[in-house]
């Protein structure tokens, strides 16, 4: 053989070698997300829908939790992705020719954001109303009973869930642009048909965001003050212990004599909230035995926190609004090929590429906060130990549209610079000015607004408490006056 064909030869080896590597890595990172996500599930689903009599229902329930599990994985993922990417490319920039770590490349984030990508299409399109139909299916009238024939059922009712949904994108694309080229290119399943029905979705995932997101900003603080412990000037811990207690002994008294009360009680009832009493003694208890420090610093720097970081929100928003009336390049798009390590995606370098990481997770959060405080999915609030197979099943899928939208998020409010790689760039509505500038208008729109009454709100609501002007017998401007139940407390 020649030299040239043993340099050909080698190089193939190399390539083969790296997309193995790929491989592994890739594996390494999906089993990981999975077994996260399969301790979290096991400890959301109700127990009883597992040990029931019948092993048909048993064996259904736990081959949906799997795939449950499976597209809570994926949503995991597309969560991790862009803040996994703006991380690789600053430690690209700043160990270029480090040996340990020339695993980390441009193909291998390329390789994820497209994985990703297929595996959002499949739990979206075809898992997660697998698991559904087969959950709720029987099989057959005359069939015989047992899994296979729920299967039989589950794969008919997907085919005729396919053929709706081919059925309402084909109207969508002839609605938006009637033509006969975009019509034929929906014959095209993998190339144009999953991508076009994943950009409706994604569209929808982005208005969802545009929602929740500015409604979860404003719960946070809530959220943060119910989870820490407030000053004395703002929380009265010995009022509420006593108040516990009392509720306790009563509700125990009643229950050892139900004779005395000539109404029919629900001992069940009074037993399950003795125990909620007994529960939330024990966490009052403990968070009246917080030091100083937590008591008095964690609480303020904490608030601190949530309004730097929802304030530095709104001013990079209001900042992109303004490069897009003026730079075009401002405007979100796709990138086949992933340049990293030659560029930082923030103006500020290492510490401007951590902020945005932090403001990414931060919306992330925000925005799962508003989703289940929306009185829409009020109902979907997966409960401890108490959730049911479908409600899993729906909480799997709106977090999935939820993260699989944050990538576009993100880059459509411009809270970094990294292209939309692969797939996610070929949304076809991300080239429209007027969506992209509306929808940043919107966001701080709606966000400041949000702030400005629930923060305010709040801060009166808490001096007036911390003050003892709720209990006065005239009602104060703006707040209800104290129950009787309250005064006598």
């Amino acid at each position: 053989m020649e030299a040239a064909d043993y340099e050909v030869l080698s190089v193939r080896e190399q390539l083969f070698h790296e997309k193995v590597r790929e491989c592994i890595i890739s594996t390494l990172l999906f089993a990981t997300l999975y077994i996260l996500c399969h301790i979290a599930l096991t400890r959301f689903k109700k127990p009883a829908e597992f040990t029931t009599v019948d092993d048909e229902d048993a064996t259904v329930n736990k081959i949906a939790l799997e795939l449950c599990t499976f597209t809570l994985a994926v949503a995991l993922g597309a969560v991790l992705l862009l803040p996994f990417s703006i991380i690789s490319n600053e430690v690209l920039l700043s160990l270029p020719r480090n040996y340990y770590i020339q695993w980390l490349n441009g193909s291998l984030i390329h390789g994820l954001w497209n994985l990703v990508f297929l595996f959002s299409n499949l739990s979206l399109i075809f898992l997660m109303p697998f698991a559904y139909f087969f959950t709720e299916s029987e099989g057959f009238a005359g069939s015989r009973k047992g899994v296979l024939a729920r299967v039989y059922e589950t794969v008919v009712m997907l085919m005729f869930l396919t053929l709706l949904v081919l059925g309402m994108v084909w109207v969508a694309s002839a609605i938006v642009d009637n033509s006969k080229a975009s019509t034929e290119s929906l014959y095209d399943f993998w190339e144009y048909y999953l991508p076009y029905l994943y950009s409706c979705i994604s569209f929808l995932g982005v208005l969802l965001l545009l929602v929740c997101t500015p409604l979860g900003l404003a719960r946070m603080f809530s959220v943060t003050g119910k989870l820490l412990v407030k000053p004395r000037l703002l929380e009265d811990l010995e009022e509420q212990l006593h108040c516990s207690a009392f509720e306790e002994a009563a509700l125990t008294r009643r229950i050892c004599n139900p004779t005395s009360c000539w109404l029919p009680l629900d001992m069940e009832l009074l037993h399950r909230r003795v125990l909620a009493l007994q529960t939330q003694r024990v966490l009052l208890e403990k968070r009246r035995k917080a030091s100083a420090w937590q008591r008095n610093l964690g609480y303020p720097l904490a608030m601190l926190c949530l309004l730097v970081l929802t304030g530095l929100s709104v001013l990079i928003v209001a900042i992109h609004i303004l490069e897009l009336l003026i730079d075009e390049a401002a405007m979100p798009r796709g990138m086949q090929g992933a340049s990293l390590g030659q560029v930082s995606f923030s103006k500020l370098g290492s510490f401007g590429a951590v902020v945005q990481v932090v403001l990414i997770f931060y919306l992330m959060v925000s925005s799962v906060v508003g989703f289940y405080s929306s009185p829409l999915f009020w109902g979907l609030r997966p409960r401890w130990h108490d959730t049911a197979m479908t409600q899993i099943i729906g909480n799997c899928v709106c977090l999935l549209v939820l993260s699989s939208a944050l990538p576009v998020f993100s880059r459509t409010l411009g809270l970094t610079r990294l292209d939309l790689l692969g797939d996610f760039g070929r949304f076809n509505w991300l080239g429209n000015f007027y969506i992209v500038f509306l929808y940043n208008a919107a966001f701080a729109g709606l966000t400041t607004l949000c702030l400005v009454k629930t923060f305010t709100a709040a801060v009166r609501a808490e001096l007036i408490r911390a003050f003892g002007l709720d209990r006065l017998p005239l009602p104060v401007s703006g707040f209800p006056r104290a129950s009787r139940k309250t005064q006598h407390q």
